[in-house]
């Protein structure tokens, strides 16, 4: 009953006080239930996110999409697309729970499926499939019932349940759209249940809301991901193209700087599974494996910088050309002189009246014996000067007082009288080891110290900061006598040291020096025992090198057979 001015009677008032008293007093505690839901929803929704953008494998990032997607939704199953460069939906990941089925991700076993394409062969677009009109279009599909549901085609889905005695009922269907709001892929989830009866029911506006926010921040995660990738490729890339441009400058040295990081990562692999003691508070992470071998990568991309006259000095006498051809002719010069002389002797012989028969006979004799002396002094002084041109591991210093007496000969230059040969060649032919002077030495060990200057130029993000470091200690020495600074054991980084086993062990190997050839297998590993025994090379590292066999697992693979002489 109302009063006649249209508010209601006194009984009618109270009753209403006290309906509109309990109505707001309820209020507040549904508001606030609301709100703590909203707020447990945001909070979780920032922890998937927060997990998707820390996850590293494309693989399991993926699948835990689709497995987050799942849950907030109670969906019996699922299946994420990827996008193609030629427009097509590549199947990623599928799971159903109630069928026990789960293929692509980190499952092992392949999708057997097509790609979806988005056109279709005549160039229109594909809208009567689901998975390609999001694809397309960029909107959400939300189908209560996929047997009353109109405008797709769903054949595919009812011969899957008549095969299989499954009944496909709810989809959701979302776009994986980036930052950029470029479609990248799409999320379909099959068959939400009701958690009290696990009947297959429509997925809520509420659950959808929430998979489109998930579906945005999984496209940035996927994104992010590629973009490191994208990024790591294109960095590798020019790292490798920086040891093409050294191959390019010396076939002597450029596959030196492929093979250095192989043996280096197999002896941080070995580091890593190793039980040693003194290797148990050791163990690389993938990101620090990662930059070991960038760092194994560039050890040697100072060497752009390198006069190639250095680098490809072959022999002793090498500049722009090899001189000792130059001093093969002056052999020749010499021995036409001695044919000269020779010869007028022998005319002034055999014109001289006042000699006898028999003297004349014997002066000759004499005159070819001295003659022929010469010349097979000289032919042999030649092959000398041509062996000590090659160079070696020593050169004693009997050689290198024959090399002096020969520049002492005398040979006459457009009528100037020379030494034969000039101090820079007496200098290089003395050279004691190898083919280079000290100066040269010096060029070619100076190009650490390009390296390192190169390297440290370049803006690293965190997990890359040592390499400079790595990379120009691999000619240190733990006794101090290495280059460029002269660190000692305790200064060394483990990486660098692991590095200068490889750059060490690859060069006296190595077939493509011009100096050298490559060391068998039992004296490249002999030599560096002796360097382990002088605190050249880290001893732990070293006998892990023998223990593991790296050094012949490199070398069934690089060295020839006649290199292979133990096991």
């Amino acid at each position: 009953m109302s009063s006649k001015n249209g508010k209601p009677n006194g009984q009618s008032f109270d009753l209403s006080q006290t309906e509109l008293k309990k109505l707001l007093k309820k209020v507040p505690s549904d508001i606030q239930f609301y709100i703590n839901h909203l707020e447990k929803q945001v909070k979780n929704l920032a922890e998937i996110g927060l997990s998707l953008s820390k996850e590293k494998d494309m693989n399991v990032l993926l699948e835990n999409i689709l497995l987050e997607a799942k849950r907030i939704t109670n969906a019996d199953g699922g299946t994420l697309y990827m996008k193609t460069d030629d427009n097509r939906l590549r199947f990623e990941i599928m799971m159903t729970d109630s069928l026990k089925f789960h293929m692509g991700g980190t499952s092992g076993q392949d999708i057997p499926f097509y790609p979806v394409k988005l056109y279709e062969d005549d160039g229109k677009p594909n809208k009567h499939m689901i998975s390609a009109y999001v694809g397309l279009t960029g909107e959400t599909v939300n189908i209560p019932d996929a047997y009353k549901a109109k405008g797709f085609d769903f054949s595919g889905t009812k011969a899957f349940d008549e095969k299989t005695g499954y009944r496909s009922k709810s989809f959701l269907t979302v776009p994986l759209k980036n930052h950029e709001d470029e479609i990248i892929g799409v999320v379909q989830l099959l068959n939400a249940k009701d958690k009290k009866t696990d009947e297959s029911i429509p997925f809520s506006t509420e659950v959808q809301d929430i998979v489109e926010a998930l579906s945005s921040q999984a496209a940035v995660a996927i994104t992010n991901k590629n973009l490191i990738r994208d990024l790591e490729i294109l960095f590798e890339s020019f790292i490798k193209l920086i040891a093409s441009a050294i191959d390019a400058k010396s076939p002597y040295t450029g596959g030196h700087c492929s093979r250095v990081p192989e043996i280096t990562m197999m002896l941080a692999e070995a580091v890593n599974e190793s039980k040693n003691e003194h290797f148990k508070d050791i163990h690389f992470t993938d990101k620090q494996m990662y930059e070991l071998k960038i760092a194994a990568w560039l050890h040697d991309c100072g060497k752009v910088a390198t006069p190639e006259y250095v680098v490809d000095k072959a022999t002793k006498l090498e500049t722009i050309y090899d001189r000792v051809h130059t001093v093969s002719t002056r052999f020749e010069v010499l021995k036409r002189d001695q044919e000269i002389k020779f010869l007028k002797q022998q005319l002034k012989v055999e014109k001289d009246s006042s000699l006898s028969e028999l003297e004349t006979k014997n002066a000759l004799k004499d005159i070819r014996k001295k003659y022929r002396e010469k010349i097979t002094q000289m032919d042999d002084d030649l092959d000398f000067v041509k062996t000590t041109n090659v160079g070696g591991e020593f050169m004693s210093g009997d050689k290198k007082d024959r090399v002096k007496k020969i520049a002492n000969y005398r040979w006459k230059d457009n009528g100037e009288s020379k030494n034969f040969l000039s101090d820079d060649e007496v200098k290089n032919l003395c050279i004691a080891k190898g083919t280079l002077t000290a100066e040269e030495r010096k060029i070619i060990n100076d190009h650490i110290v390009h390296t390192i200057d190169m390297l440290q130029q370049l803006p690293y993000p965190n997990h890359l900061k040592n390499v400079p470091e790595f990379a120009g200690g691999h000619h240190e020495k733990l006794d101090g006598t290495g280059y460029p600074m002269g660190l000692t054991k305790d200064e060394m980084s483990i990486q660098a040291k692991a590095m200068a086993i490889a750059d060490v062990f690859e060069a006296l190997t190595a077939r493509d020096r011009p100096y050298k050839e490559g060391k068998a297998l039992s004296m490249a590993m002999r030599i560096m025992g002796f360097m382990k025994n002088d605190a050249h090379v880290d001893p732990f590292l070293f006998e892990l090198f023998v223990k593991e066999k790296i050094y012949l697992k490199y070398a069934e693979k690089y060295l020839t057979k006649e290199q292979l002489d133990m096991d």
